[in-house]
This record gives structure tokens, sequence and C-alpha cells, in this order.
């Protein structure tokens, strides 16, 4: 009997990828705090999840029926976008509040650990189903 991975680890595979994603963005906007007229960035995870589970994107070419199906994830599935400033524009139009940035970075962080370890639960629950204990 074949294993539905779908089925079997639920959304969490899909959180996972988007939580390492708006880590990138996160820290792209840490690390362009000081770029003049550079637009803070983050991620809606509700529409980036909902993009994930229903996956419209271009299927990949098999060259041999033995490889996997994939398909590709743009960028515009992601649910990235420009977040709007807290603070005042400075005059160089760099919208990064760092303190902002730094506390979303933590919680993101915190919630992909979370993400991380219920696919784990997940998978250990499989194995143990495979291995009939």
């Amino acid at each position: 009997m074949a294993i539905n991975f779908e089925n079997a680890l639920g959304i969490h595979q899909h959180t996972l990828g988007i939580r390492a994603r708006r880590t990138e963005v996160l820290a792209g906007n840490i690390s362009n705090a000081d770029t003049p007229n550079y637009k803070a960035r983050d991620i809606d995870f509700k529409d980036a999840l909902q993009n994930a589970k229903s996956r419209s994107g271009v299927a990949l070419t098999r060259t041999n029926e033995g490889h996997k199906f994939a398909q590709s994830f743009s960028m515009a599935q992601s649910g990235e976008l420009f977040r709007m400033g807290n603070q005042p524009d400075t005059g160089d139009g760099n919208t990064v509040d760092l303190e902002v940035e730094r506390n979303l970075f933590m919680k993101n962080s915190m919630e992909y650990q979370a993400s991380l370890d219920f696919l784990n639960s997940k998978i250990s629950s499989l194995r143990k189903a495979i291995k009939g204990q």
C-alpha cells in the first residue's frame, strides 16, 4: 500500500517552506535597514499557505517515469508584499524599522521551530507505522 505524503504530513510541509521563505525576507529587511529607498517586505502567511496548498504552478517535465512529480513555485505565488512603515520617513525613503523586523524575525523563528517539531512528529509516527511498532 502506497503512502500519500500529502495526507500523511498535512499542512506542516507547506508551513515549513513558507516560514523558511519568510526568514529570508525578514533577514533581507534587517540587512537593508540603512539602504536608501529600500522598502520593507513581508509575506502574507495566510495567502502563501493557500497558494501552497492549491499549487497551480507550472508542472516540471519528467524525463523518466521514475522521477518524482514536482511543480515550480514563483515569487508571485509566495504572497510577498511591501510593508507600510510604522515610523515617519527619515528622508532616505527606507521603511525598515529594526525593532519591528527583529521581533518579527524572532517570532517567525519560533513558529518555524514549531512547524519543524510538528513535521518531525508526523515523520516519527510514519516510521513507527512502517516498522509495525
